[in-house]
């Protein structure tokens, strides 16, 4: 599962990190695999702007599930920071961090500018995931005598995201296992694949796994009935329109018609309950949606993320799909 925490409108910032550690305790006990934090930065929507941190307070909360970032957007860090701090978390907690690493910088160009880095062109791009990958690796330095400690040898998992071509062109010829942003750009994921697969190359000294290993996006929302489900989702649709048209806030209750609470020609940008990677319904319906997903684009995992204004009915949404996908609880 895939977390941002969110901010619905009359909750304070702290209660969100809250709301986030319950959910992660919650998932954790219930058999998901992973819980990936995406960094966001300048956004009163999202708190996740520290991801390592928040992961750090996660690892407090859970035992099992595998802890990560969805991803570490690399223009805003210089890699040996990036090893330093995820060092770090394997260091403390042990082998159950994931580094997914991407390009955008998750923020607006003037908060962007004001963290201090550049937006590298893919070259320089794949050259600093080499070094995060050489840090983290065998106990060695970078020129100059630099090395991530703690850190070296911890040899944390790197997962390459992205939302187009590029990154899948990266993540193929460095050998990692590639993870497509297809919950909020799914527009180009059928050639980002074919890209990945088609160019993977495990014989590389960076490579991680032995052949192309594929995860994508979903947002998925799951109610008693397919109409509240739907209306539920409107809090997302409304996020989604405010966030293209740049009206940061907090996630806003449902509605009963979006027509009453959006401007005139805002409709096209709040996505569909049906539309592309997105499954929206009974726990059955989204059940079968997300195996047609998966089956559809031969993906070896899929990554959910869900938004309503109640968190519980977040939580109730993740609780049923653990039982209608079959996942073992932890004990």
């Amino acid at each position: 599962m895939l977390d941002l925490v969110p901010v619905s409108e009359g909750m304070t910032r702290s209660a969100a990190f809250d709301e986030t550690r319950t959910l992660a305790a919650q998932v954790d006990r219930l058999g998901y695999e992973r819980l990936w934090v995406a960094e966001h930065h300048g956004s009163t929507t999202f708190m996740a702007s520290a991801t390592s941190v928040i992961l750090g307070d996660l690892a407090h909360h859970t035992s099992g599930i595998r802890l990560g970032s969805g991803g570490v957007m690399l223009p805003n860090h210089a890699p040996l920071m990036v090893a330093e701090y995820y060092g770090t978390l394997a260091t403390l907690y042990g082998d159950r961090f994931d580094l997914g690493i991407g390009r955008a910088p998750g923020t607006d160009p003037m908060t962007a500018a004001a963290l201090r880095r550049g937006n590298p062109d893919l070259n320089g791009f794949a050259s600093d995931v080499v070094a995060i990958i050489d840090l983290l690796g065998d106990a060695r330095s970078l020129p100059g005598g630099v090395r991530a400690i703690p850190g070296e040898e911890t040899r944390v998992p790197v997962w390459m995201l992205g939302s187009s071509t590029g990154g899948a062109q990266v993540a193929a010829g460095l050998g990692l296992p590639y993870s497509f942003a297809s919950h909020f750009a799914p527009q180009q994921i059928r050639e980002a694949l074919a890209v990945y697969r088609d160019g993977f190359d495990a014989s590389v000294r960076t490579a991680q796994i032995e052949q192309p290993r594929v995860m994508a996006g979903v947002n998925v929302l799951i109610a008693d009935t397919r109409a509240e489900a739907e209306r539920r989702f409107t809090t997302s649709q409304q996020m989604r329109v405010h966030l293209r048209t740049g009206q940061l806030g907090p996630l806003l209750p449902p509605v009963d018609d979006l027509s009453t609470v959006l401007p005139e020609g805002a409709l096209e940008f709040a996505g569909r309950p049906d539309g592309p990677a997105t499954i929206v319904g009974t726990a059955e319906q989204v059940r079968d949606g997300l195996q047609g997903f998966v089956d559809d684009y031969e993906l070896d995992e899929v990554i959910v993320t869900t938004y309503t204004y109640d968190p519980a009915h977040r939580r109730e949404s993740y609780d049923a799909l653990a039982q209608v996908w079959g996942l073992t609880a932890r004990d």
